[in-house]
């Protein structure tokens, strides 16, 4: 069982949270308040992107703790939770990708018991890279995460302290993969379709797969 806390703040203010010292088993749901490209922990290198075309449609640069490639957020297109698991709970594990594995397999519990009906797996294998998934998280597929009818539903990437480990995730509603070609010079001029199709579920199953994933 998961404490559900629900944030309203952007995606810099959410991202610097710390892991509580004294942490307890949360799921931490941030309805983010504005768009925002947010790069994984290796991605140091600023010229990766285009900034100004950021600024031109408002979208914040965020970095995250947690490593893997950049993802775009904006406000109603995306279901945004992060998963803390104290040290010694169920689904913490020495192992990096066994916590990753185990949440993935409750949240596509989740997903059935909400009433998805399509085809749902979860990598339980090592990272599957393509040609930008080290730019791009939801262009490869790491451990632990889910498939939708054979594309990437769910994102998950992971930092950890003495403390606990945070297990951050999200979903797609809209997906709009000219709008994130447009903010990678190394991406311009290649057709949206060479990315890796992303799959996206409406915004009504949010409430009820949340919901069962508290309730695992």
């Amino acid at each position: 069982m998961f404490e559900r806390l629900d944030f309203h703040e952007s995606a810099a203010c959410f991202h610097a949270r710390s892991i509580p010292e004294h942490a307890t088993a949360q799921i931490w749901v941030n309805h983010v308040a504005g768009a925002a490209l947010v790069l994984g922990s290796t991605q140091r290198d600023l010229s990766i992107i285009d900034a100004q075309e950021c600024k031109r449609r408002g979208i914040d640069i965020v970095r995250r703790r947690s490593g893997g490639g950049a993802v775009l957020l904006t406000p109603s297109e995306v279901t945004w939770f992060d998963v803390i698991i104290p040290s010694g709970a169920p689904g913490w594990a020495q192992d990096v990708h066994a916590p990753m594995v185990w949440l993935g397999e409750r949240f596509a519990a989740a997903c059935r018991a909400a009433g998805v009906a399509q085809a749902l797996t979860v990598n339980d294998n090592s990272m599957i890279r393509t040609e930008w998934s080290t730019l791009v998280c939801f262009d490869g597929i790491g451990p632990g995460e889910v498939l939708l009818d054979g594309h990437k539903l769910l994102g998950i990437s992971q930092r950890r302290t003495r403390a606990a480990l945070r297990l951050q995730c999200c979903w797609y509603h809209e997906v709009d993969s000219a709008a994130l070609v447009g903010l990678f010079p190394s991406l311009d001029g290649i057709d949206p379709s060479a990315l890796s199709p992303i799959a996206s579920l409406p915004t009504r199953f949010s409430a009820d797969i949340l919901q069962h994933l508290c309730s695992s």
